[in-house]
């Protein structure tokens, strides 16, 4: 996976929500953070590749998952859709080179897609949602993209004022998936259960809603690293006998994301058996 060391201009933001930030963010925490989100990984057998963009990168460029899709023959970069990360995508577009992965296609023209709005949910399908980050235009390009590779692209309308499909639905296992039970539209359901889904729903409560709790990585069936200090999210997840790992983001969650926000997925052999290695590191 890719990892991007905070910027420099992290630290330099003064109006939080002129940059789509909850709240200041205190730049030693929040790469000391970093640090320890690579070291849970590592631990859990996960090839990590540290980004360093340069000082004066777009300080969101620390949310790597919305900056381009990993498809089974390469990467599909994205196009953000706020003005605040316009240019992030050349900063993913370098570390995706460097980590060995060819890109298939740009989003372009009037298209916009943010990564976070795919997910896969077996082999050959991959939900996307269309919302305020990803549009028609973009989601036309994926099917393009994934179509010439076999895949089917089935997209659902996000709810309003939700900002990425990955905030609704979070897959854990083969057939099982979390949702957050406010933001999930009946389409997305209908889908899901048509795959023989199990769906452990989540209302939002403070730690669904401020802590983030539910942004979270899939390392393997039934196994997940969550943002620490969500107590009743991880024994409710535990109860579904899903195992849970935890490290502090809290400062990530100060800056509007969370792991699942921060974490670009290059490779991950149990949530697609038809990806390619792609050169010694994938």
């Amino acid at each position: 996976m890719l990892l991007a060391r905070p910027p420099d201009s992290m630290g330099a933001v003064t109006d939080a929500g002129a940059q789509l930030m909850t709240d200041r963010v205190d730049l030693g925490r929040l790469r000391a953070q970093t640090d320890a989100v690579a070291e849970a990984f590592r631990a859990e057998a996960v090839t990590v590749h540290m980004v360093h963009p340069p000082p004066d990168a777009p300080p969101n460029v620390i949310f790597m998952r919305d900056l381009f899709l990993v498809t089974p023959e390469g990467a599909v970069l994205g196009r953000t859709a706020s003005a605040q990360r316009a240019g992030e995508e050349r900063h993913a577009a370098l570390a995706l080179a460097g980590a060995g992965i060819p890109i298939l296609h740009t989003i372009r023209g009037t298209g916009s897609f943010e990564g976070a709005d795919a997910l896969w949910i077996d082999s050959e399908t991959i939900l996307v949602g269309i919302g305020f980050r990803t549009n028609g235009a973009g989601v036309a390009a994926l099917r393009q993209v994934l179509g010439e590779q076999g895949a089917h692209v089935l997209a659902v309308p996000l709810g309003t004022g939700v900002q990425h499909l990955l905030g609704s639905l979070v897959p854990v296992g083969p057939r099982q998936a979390i949702l957050n039970s406010a933001t999930v539209r009946e389409e997305l359901r209908v889908a899901l259960r048509a795959r023989d889904y199990e769906l452990i729903e989540f209302e939002p409560d403070d730690e669904v809603v401020k802590s983030r709790s539910l942004n979270l990585v899939t390392l393997a069936p039934g196994r997940v690293l969550m943002p620490d200090g969500c107590p009743r999210t991880r024994r409710r997840l535990e109860a579904a006998g899903i195992q849970t790992l935890v490290v502090d983001v809290s400062e990530y969650v100060r800056a509007a994301g969370a792991l699942g926000c921060l974490t670009g997925v290059l490779y991950r052999s149990a949530q697609n058996e038809r990806y390619t290695h792609f050169g010694e590191n994938p």
